[in-house]
């Protein structure tokens, strides 16, 4: 486990350079509704301070990819780049494949 002197990452900005979502908004939004876990822990805070060598389990409508942190991103660079701040462990995971779709945004768009 890295100490805590070590560098840090706010967690949304991130999840967004490493390009998993389009916006830093919905990345965000992916922590405040829990669909990130850090270890055992679900992240609710988007500031929470990620470090090299956390593994993240990330809930992505129904898939779900665990990963872990190699590197801080400098800038929100292509795909190429990103690729290189995580490595995927094991295989991602398709969860209540017969649940529908919904928008982690559809509380905002109903008002």
């Amino acid at each position: 486990m890295p100490d805590s002197s070590s560098p840090t990452q706010r967690l949304d900005r991130w999840i967004w350079c490493a390009r998993f979502v389009k916006s830093r908004a919905l990345a965000a939004r992916l922590c405040t509704v829990g669909a990130v876990t850090l270890g055992d822990m679900a992240v609710r805070k988007p500031a929470y301070p990620l470090r090299v060598g956390d593994r993240l389990r990330l809930r992505l409508g129904s898939v779900e990819r665990e990963i872990e942190v190699l590197a801080l991103a400098e800038r929100r660079g292509p795909a190429r780049e990103a690729r290189l701040l995580y490595a995927e462990h094991g295989l991602s995971r398709i969860t209540e494949p017969e649940a529908a779709w919904s928008s982690l945004f559809e509380d905002e768009d109903a008002g």
